[in-house]
């Protein structure tokens, strides 16, 4: 079974955010060593263009350089709609880019997606096949609409689309809300950061129930593994083992859907699999 982290960041300048390692720089060397470590075959750089504006390209050298270890989900300006359209055009030529993912951190950032600022991507994104992740768990009645304006556009929503800011049972203050998208087949979940929204020890057992909501509602198909690893509160192995080892209701099929598979057919990334 191939192993694929669906995000993982790495930078060489600017302050991490929140949890995240607080160091200058995380290298793609210094990545695979962990993720050597852990067993992890592969995984989506998600440039961290919020803290470091040079991330992107840091991220297609990595892909350029370890092809069968890096696929890539970038960014282009939101606030510049002709330059980001003309970009898109040429997106999947680039080493490793299959696609967008937009965390709308930044303050200002945080009505691109109900002000208009947005409103050129969606469709410029579905009509050029690019899979599109967010953080959506903070506007999921907006991100409904989006889903159901744009049936053909893959949408993953970011670390299980829960409130990132709390743990335990008041992360999923919003899971009625969150398990209803699953209607909407070009919506599929990130099962990102997971430890970190338990204040329990490995392997997190308080939050098991939640996954498996979560999982029951989108199916092996559309819940893709993946660890934020520079932000978890256990080791990347540990990350690894809490859903290959301690989640009983993942059968042997499924989890290989989970660990890799899944997220390589969602965003049409062509690695060979056991």
């Amino acid at each position: 079974m191939k192993i694929v982290d669906a995000q993982v960041h790495l930078w060489s300048s600017g302050t991490p955010s929140g949890h995240h390692r607080k160091v200058p720089s995380f290298t793609a060397e210094e990545l695979l060593g962990e993720m050597d470590v852990a067993g992890v075959d592969a995984a989506v750089i998600h440039p961290p263009v919020s803290w470091d504006p040079n991330s992107n390209d840091q991220a297609i050298d990595a892909a350029r350089r370890y092809p069968n270890r890096f696929a890539i989900l970038g960014q282009v300006p939101l606030d510049q709609p002709l330059e980001g359209q003309e970009r898109l055009k040429h997106w999947r030529g680039l080493p490793g880019m299959l696609g967008l993912r937009y965390p709308l951190v930044l303050p200002e950032q945080s009505t691109f997606h109900v002000d208009g600022t947005m409103d050129w991507l969606w469709p410029t994104a579905e009509r050029a096949g690019l899979p599109m992740a967010t953080m959506a768990g903070r506007f999921l009645p907006e991100f409904r609409r989006i889903a159901e304006r744009h049936p053909n556009l893959r949408l993953i929503i970011d670390h299980l689309g829960l409130v990132r800011s709390e743990q335990d049972d008041a992360a999923f203050a919003n899971l009625d809300a969150l398990l209803a998208l699953a209607k909407f087949p070009n919506v599929a979940i990130k099962a990102t950061g997971a430890p970190g929204y338990s204040t329990q020890p490995y392997p997190f057992r308080n939050i098991h129930d939640g996954l498996w909501r979560i999982y029951d509602a989108f199916g092996p198909h559309r819940f893709f593994w993946g660890t934020d690893i520079t932000r978890m509160p256990c080791t990347y192995r540990q990350c690894v083992t809490m859903f290959t080892e301690e989640l009983p209701w993942l059968s042997d099929d499924d989890l290989k859907l989970v660990m890799g598979r899944a997220i390589c057919s969602w965003i049409g990334w062509d690695l060979s699999h056991d």
